[in-house]
């Protein structure tokens, strides 16, 4: 008998199993508009466009980067799939979108069914935290491209929204309010450069477990929040941090003024600066520094922006405002 696909490292049962597996799971999150079930060629998804007169579709795709290190360090996987929806349906909602669907990539060395089962709740639970449907994805393994124990995550997201409501931040003028929401931690960014600065026992212990903080959803109570209120601009503060994030959503002419100190610096950011001796302009290009995403408001609006916002469990706090200049943050 010749050469088969098991023994050149790939097994289509264990995949197959898998799907079987997870299938219950999905079921949890699933939204009436969906019309097709896990494990065909392609999710089909009707969405309801009874009250858009110009509906736009938005999409998004991103992944976790070397956190899941962090993970293989703890041996946990049932957080990183919470952010792999964070960093997808997020980026969505800035625009003034409601998140639809997400689908999942996962490519592995070797398909762990316990890890795989793990990674899976955790992108259920962020699907639910985030009203979306997971309709569809690729579970691949690649014995020649990953080492065993290796795996990488991706994910896509597609949303809908108005054309007249879409966020751009056109409407945005000097004196608008930079409102700056909690974050649970570093999200799913910089892990590159604090990884550097902790041995590999500490990414086993307490530190290991405050860097594997899951990232926070914020596209429920933004949603809520856009019913209410009249929001200008927001901005994810994901890879690039507070100096190259908020300047993509301010448009030509304006600069974005943050006052440090009128927000708390979690505890993990002040150790990660003093260990690698990190400059402070560094950090704010790096990391989230405790504000995971940013609402641009009006003055008269600011106060009761941040009230909607504490009121659904997100502390936030006015942490600056627009004023005139080139597209970049001030530090002051």
């Amino acid at each position: 008998m010749g050469l088969t696909y098991r023994q050149a490292g790939v097994d289509i049962d264990r995949a197959d199993r898998f799907l079987q597996t997870i299938k219950p799971l999905l079921d949890r999150i699933a939204r009436p508009e969906v019309l097709t079930s896990i494990g065909g060629f392609s999710g089909l998804f009707a969405p309801r466009l009874k009250n858009l007169r110009q509906p736009v579709l938005v999409s998004s795709t991103d992944g976790v980067g070397t956190k899941l290190l962090v993970a293989e360090a703890q041996k946990k996987y049932d957080t990183v799939g919470i952010d792999l929806v964070a960093m997808c349906v997020d980026d969505v909602v800035v625009t003034g979108a409601e998140p639809l669907f997400f689908l999942d990539y996962i490519a592995a060395g070797r398909l762990d069914q316990e890890k795989l089962i793990s990674l899976m709740k955790g992108m259920v639970r962020g699907c639910r935290q985030a009203g979306v449907a997971l309709i569809g994805g690729e579970t691949a393994e690649l014995p020649d491209l990953y080492e065993p124990d290796r795996f990488d995550l991706a994910g896509f997201c597609v949303g809908i929204v108005e054309r007249e409501k879409i966020i751009d931040g056109r409407h945005c003028r000097t004196g608008d309010v930079i409102i700056g929401l909690a974050s649970t931690g570093l999200h799913s960014n910089g892990y590159s450069l604090a990884r550097r600065v902790f041995s590999e026992e500490e990414l086993k212990g307490k530190i290991g477990r405050a860097l594997l903080r899951p990232t926070r959803i914020y596209t429920r109570a933004i949603l809520r929040v856009l019913s209410r209120v009249k929001v200008k601009a927001m901005a994810h503060i994901t890879g690039g941090g507070f100096t190259d994030n908020i300047p993509r959503v301010i448009p030509e002419g304006l600069a974005v003024e943050v006052k440090k100190g009128t927000w708390p610096v979690p505890w993990i950011f002040r150790l990660i600066q003093e260990r690698g001796e990190v400059a402070e302009a560094e950090m704010f290009r790096t990391f989230n520094l405790g504000i995971g995403m940013v609402v641009v408001v009006s003055e008269s609006e600011a106060t009761r922006t941040v009230a909607l916002f504490e009121k659904q469990g997100i502390r936030a706090w006015l942490i600056g405002r627009l004023v005139r200049g080139r597209r970049q943050v001030y530090l002051v």
